[in-house]
């Protein structure tokens, strides 16, 4: 038996892609993103939660106002890496699941979306 809580949030964000010859990823370019989170647990808290949704909307606001409306490439998270999909879901999900406070939890996702046909997803158990 496994619950699942799962919250969303929408913003925009900029990158190049590096290392390769990518066409026009490789050019500064804007992607609408959404994140997913997905948080996993057997147990309930005594009030029936697997987290505090206040806490967790607090934590996603938190974590996509750092990207927001910023390019990728400039931020110290992606010092050394192409700013690819799978880097930045690994990147949100290992920040996010760093700081949630809540102790049934024993796995958190994050499936980021560039678009509406493609996203890649980072899973971390607890």
């Amino acid at each position: 038996m496994t619950y699942r809580l799962c919250v969303q949030r929408r913003f925009i964000a900029q990158h190049h892609l590096i290392g390769g010859d990518w066409g026009t990823e490789n050019l500064p370019h804007s992607h609408a993103y959404r994140l997913e989170l997905e948080l996993h647990g057997s147990e309930l808290d005594p009030h029936g939660y697997l987290a505090d949704i206040v806490e967790v909307d607090r934590i996603l606001e938190a974590e996509v106002a750092r990207y927001r409306d910023r390019s990728l490439n400039d931020l110290p998270a992606f010092a050394g890496l192409n700013p690819s999909l799978e880097h930045f879901a690994r990147i949100l999900c290992t920040s996010i699941s760093g700081r949630l406070h809540a102790p049934h939890l024993t796995g958190v996702c994050v499936r980021l979306w560039e678009s509406e046909d493609a996203w890649a997803a980072f899973q971390r158990e607890l």
